[in-house]
């Protein structure tokens, strides 16, 4: 067994991993948690060199890590479905995927390459098309996927008459629905797991509060400079009230690798922004199945006629 601080990790020899957003921040600390364990990691990133500096930073901690990454935009689903290709030529087995990466608020509504709000279509479409894409190798691993949710998915929900915020653009708003879609997914892709027997289990996470780059100075979200906010939350995280970007780090890896966990449970900080990982209660918008199979048929219809040919196994 690894340790990590707050879990352990059991011993991932001989397990394929894929993380999202693993170039910095929570994402690299999961990524290198994970290779320590033993996993392979693949890391999808949509900066290689970024990418590359990350992946040698693990290197630096593990020499004997393996490690590398591939390419991937979750803003486009070209690239989600270059990727797929990738991944299935390659028919390796995929024991673990945590769906982590994603983008926060920008001040002005932006697309996607394929015209779908930005933080819709990549926090949640990309994930969605990149994860049944998979699903045949994540079939053959009967593997475990996490998917990564926000505090902001404690209230709120889904736009169900403007998903892509074209009549009014709530930053905030859109982001909460990006992050409750990602739960509702979660949810319905173990339902159907259970159903029709995939062997795979899905269950879900979010990290609390911590300073991590999302709300950084990002221009090309129009953002120049970084959210007022995010200097509160550094004060916060050496105090000790918040999390750090290693503790924000464990829900997740607690989700995706402890054998006790199970598919359709929830696990973050036991604080609601810091604190020792453990399973939590769902909150009121991630409860509604009805809602949850509703995403999934739209969500499809949104991706499938892109990447009809990765959609489905």
């Amino acid at each position: 067994m690894t340790r990590t601080p707050g879990i352990r990790i059991p011993d991932l020899n001989g397990r394929l991993a894929v993380v999202t957003g693993a170039s910095d921040g929570i994402g690299q600390v999961i990524a290198s948690r994970l290779a320590l364990a033993g996993a392979e990691v693949i890391m999808p990133v949509r900066t290689p060199a970024k990418g590359e500096a990350a992946a040698d930073g693990i290197r630096r901690q593990a020499p004997d890590a393996a490690v590398s990454t591939r390419a991937l935009d979750l803003s486009s689903l070209q690239s989600v479905a270059a990727l797929v290709d990738t991944l299935r030529s390659e028919g390796r087995p995929i024991d673990i995927l945590i769906n982590n990466a994603g983008v926060m608020t920008p001040p002005n509504r932006q697309l996607t390459k394929d015209g779908f709000e930005l933080q819709f279509g990549t926090n949640h479409l990309g994930h969605f098309a990149l994860t049944l894409g998979l699903l045949p190798l994540l079939r053959q691993g009967r593997a475990r996927v996490t998917h990564q949710t926000s505090i902001a998915a404690r209230s709120g929900g889904i736009n169900w008459n403007d998903l892509n915020w074209e009549k009014t653009y709530d930053g905030m708003k859109a982001y909460t629905q990006s992050k409750i879609a990602v739960a509702l997914f979660a949810r319905e892709l173990d339902a159907r797991s259970r159903h029709e027997g995939w062997g795979i289990t899905s269950n879900l996470s979010h990290p609390g509060v911590s300073p991590t780059n999302l709300l950084a100075a990002q221009p090309s979200l129009g953002r120049p400079r970084e959210v007022g906010g995010r200097r509160v939350i550094r004060m916060l995280s050496r105090l000790g009230v918040s999390g750090t970007v290693e503790s924000a780090a464990l829900p997740a890896l607690m989700a995706a690798t402890d054998p006790q966990a199970l598919g359709d449970e929830f696990y973050g900080p036991k604080r609601l922004i810091g604190g020792p990982p453990a399973r939590r209660q769902l909150w009121a918008p991630m409860t509604a199945m009805d809602d949850a199979r509703r995403l999934w048929d739209e969500s499809e219809r949104l991706v499938g006629a892109q990447i009809a040919d990765s959609l489905h196994p």
